[in-house]
């Protein structure tokens, strides 16, 4: 992408090899960043790096239908594809797939602590295993595409930065340049998921320790930031940021970022983000029930009087309604918001 949305200039940053523009991007989130919601944020953050759900490779190189996992816009690029799982020769033949759809690039995840993915041994029960990791790495990496790892600290309530360094330096002794780092612990036992994101404690210390002992690689930090002072405090020390579940539910706080980073000279526009996104739903007409598409822009007013009334709003919207025909049958509905059909 070359240029912004609306008139804008972007400043585009994709996570290519030897790339050393700091990127700022939008956390993999399963359930989440599906391509509908990939597309809204995108008009939202022009320079943002955007990554998948996390797919395992059995539903790519064993399922009938690639396509319905793999396909998106190209509007959505810079696209990374999140992989789950532990067999080498099913990531690289997943990779050869991402490769072949157009994607940016592959990234694999070593930090889901969820039962069913300790079930299958692979998310962040791979931290115990970083020379398979450097294997699995390895074969994504023989598909020509940039790759990168999205880990944790560690496992449990040990917290021991030499065990990180170590797994960093293994994982780095193949084809590995780019870390991606959620700078908390995943606690495999006695916790959930949702509790994973919030209880073990904060380290980004250590993840700007890590770019300070290993200067050639590119670490991107995950985990927290959630305000825009967060992220300027962290943006000097490594080389990037994710942002979680605040993209999500502020998407705003993409644009908020973007002008203090210095990536964009005025606001996104509610009313044009709109208007973009209402085109989108004509061009797919039928085939995108509204549900798909509405229960991403729940937080597009937040902070802002009438929040609740937009997500009373969005929750009207039926699955036998396409979101073209819930938007154009609700057109009195939106101009309390300041949104029209025009």
């Amino acid at each position: 992408m070359d240029s912004g949305l609306f008139g804008m200039t972007a400043v585009v940053s994709a996570p290519l090899a030897g790339n050393s523009a700091k990127t700022l991007s939008v956390a993999p989130m399963l359930d989440w960043t599906d391509r509908h919601c990939r597309y809204f944020l995108r008009l939202i953050c022009p320079s943002c790096v955007l990554y998948t759900e996390m797919i395992h490779t059995s539903a790519l190189v064993l399922g009938k239908s690639p396509e319905r996992y793999l396909a998106f816009t190209a509007a959505e690029q810079p696209l990374v594809l999140q992989l789950g799982g532990d067999d080498p020769e099913a990531m690289a033949r997943a990779a050869i797939l991402a490769r072949d759809y157009g994607y940016t690039g592959v990234n694999l995840n070593v930090g889901c602590p969820s039962t069913r993915v300790q079930r299958g041994n692979f998310g962040a029960c791979l931290m115990l295993t970083p020379a398979l990791v450097r294997e699995i790495i390895d074969a994504l990496a023989g598909s020509g595409l940039p790759v990168s790892v999205k880990h944790r600290l560690g496992l449990d309530r040990q917290e021991d930065y030499g065990q990180l360094a170590d797994f960093v330096a293994q994982v780095a002794a193949g084809s590995c340049r780019h870390f991606v780092v959620h700078a908390r612990n995943a606690w495999l036992r006695g916790l959930s998921p949702a509790a994973n994101r919030t209880i073990p404690p904060l380290r980004w210390d250590w993840v700007a320790r890590l770019k300070e002992d290993f200067p050639g690689l590119r670490f991107e930090l995950n985990g927290g930031l959630d305000t825009v002072p967060k992220v300027e405090a962290q943006w000097s020390r490594v080389d990037g940021v994710m942002i979680g579940r605040a993209a999500y539910h502020r998407p705003l706080f993409l644009t908020e970022l973007e002008l203090a980073l210095g990536r964009r000279q005025a606001p996104a526009r509610r009313a044009e983000v709109f208007a973009a996104l209402l085109a989108y739903t004509e061009d797919w007409g039928a085939a995108l029930p509204a549900p798909r598409l509405t229960r991403h822009l729940h937080g597009f007013f937040f902070g802002e009087p009438g929040a609740n009334a937009w997500r009373q709003f969005l929750g009207c919207a039926r699955p036998d309604q396409s979101a073209a025909q819930f938007f154009r049958e609700n057109s009195a509905r939106l101009a309390q918001f300041g949104l029209t059909l025009a």
